[in-house]
């Protein structure tokens, strides 16, 4: 199988349902594609473990980028002239290619936004505004990032509606017995959660839980910020009514993310920023409005990081999503095996389903010591609260240092972090 330019899937694989049977693990070699990676940092190799923070992009992103900045940048729609019809041709074929990468049917149903929580925020401040009242409740899980939880508190503090966490597990699983039974005691009008944990990885049963919702007539929006670069992803069968992501967690630029809705929805959605591109009429009488998704486009969009979403997912799906999946899970359990090797080193969470993260603790070392420790040798990881305090303070934590993996991973990264973690451990001991 083509694995994108530049790069190659190395073993055998006997493959049924997505998933490698191969008892050795799938190695993929793609981190050559990505110029960054071949970097020194502090006189050592490189192990980029940050990924579910921002992932690196390959060159086929950056290429993409680039000619289209030499060869076709214009402002797009309105202009007649043979640049704006390119850039128009451009922006509106990254819209199709993400319709067709999360399984939509009609690419009127993609609004481009510049994150996952500009996304939340446009459901938020448009749909929510619209249809939640004083006591209406919005369902949330208690491992939210702060982007699924705060614009839902402001609307609160606007309309009276009620924010409900449901409860963890010690394991880090969404409880799903408390899951029904508050959407059964409360009147829950919308069920909002993350797909995949940032801060310690859970996979969430997305499509159990939103068939619960849909049963009992909530809406149902899915944060999938970290779920499409591991998992994938088709709206229908998922069951949601809202779907957000970011360019930057799947190997694309930052500044663009999308939010995809059903079109029956958004025709019914106010719009939520006003100024060009987004109306039909304007007149100090009064103003009409452009149909969905330009209503939500409001002024000059990020058209080049729009050609840098669609070129990601052309090089993710070049690899494969199964196959960078299958890598990613040989490499955590990798990590997890040789990291309980290591003493005093605790790893928060041990779901039923984890995706490609790792958080953990080291007793007596605070989190920002052990980054910069790793940093020293050549080890990014992410430090701190992961914009996820509610779920650390359910783990009775107040930070943890977090690895995250991607397809451009491998076993060499997972050395340099064991061999780095044992350095700060001598360190502290």
């Amino acid at each position: 199988m083509m694995a994108g330019q530049g790069s190659r899937v190395e073993g055998q694989a006997r493959e049924g349902a997505g998933v490698s049977l191969d008892p050795r693990p799938l190695t993929l070699d793609c981190r050559s594609d990505f110029p960054i990676l071949s970097q020194r940092v502090n006189g050592r190799r490189l192990a980029y473990l940050d990924s579910a923070a921002s992932a690196q992009k390959p060159r086929a992103v950056l290429d993409a980028m680039t000619a289209f900045q030499e060869t076709a940048y214009a402002n797009i729609h309105r202009g007649v002239h043979t640049l704006a019809e390119r850039a128009t041709v451009a922006y509106e074929g990254a819209r199709a290619r993400v319709a067709r990468f999360v399984g939509a049917d009609d690419p009127a149903e993609v609004v481009f936004v510049r994150g996952t929580t500009e996304a939340v925020n446009l459901v938020a401040n448009s749909w929510g505004a619209a249809n939640l009242k004083p006591g209406d409740a919005v369902l949330v899980t208690a491992l939210e990032h702060h982007a699924n939880i705060v614009p839902w508190q402001l609307l609160a503090g606007r309309t009276g509606l009620r924010l409900i966490p449901c409860p963890v597990t010690d394991a880090g699983d969404v409880d799903l017995a408390a899951w029904e039974r508050l959407l059964d005691a409360e009147p829950v009008k919308l069920a909002a959660f993350l797909h995949v944990s940032n801060a310690i990885g859970t996979v969430n049963p997305a499509r159990e839980m939103a068939a619960m919702a849909r049963a009992r007539g909530a809406r149902v929006l899915v944060d999938a910020a970290q779920a499409v670069v591991h998992l994938p992803t088709d709206v229908r069968a998922l069951g949601a009514d809202f779907l957000c992501f970011s360019g930057h967690k799947l190997y694309g630029p930052s500044g663009i993310g999308v939010l995809w809705a059903r079109r029956e929805l958004l025709e019914a959605m106010p719009p939520w920023q006003g100024g060009g591109d987004m109306i039909r009429s304007v007149s100090f009488a009064g103003t009409t409005f452009a149909e969905p998704p330009s209503r939500f486009e409001a002024g000059t969009p990020a058209i080049t990081e729009a050609v840098g979403l669609a070129a990601a997912l052309d090089w993710l799906e070049g690899v494969g999503i199964e196959r960078a999946a299958a890598h990613e899970r040989g490499l955590v359990e990798e990590a997890l095996a040789r990291l309980a090797e290591l003493p005093g080193l605790r790893v928060i969470g041990t779901p039923r389903e984890r995706a490609a993260v790792i958080s953990f603790v080291m007793d007596g070392v605070h989190p920002h010591d052990v980054g910069q420790l790793l940093d020293e040798e050549g080890v990014a990881v992410r430090v701190g609260h992961h914009c996820a305090q509610p779920a650390m303070e359910r783990f009775g934590v107040p930070a943890t240092a977090r690895a995250s993996f991607a397809a451009y991973s491998d076993a060499e990264d997972v050395e340099q972090l064991v061999r780095g973690l044992g350095r700060v451990r001598e360190i502290f001991a």
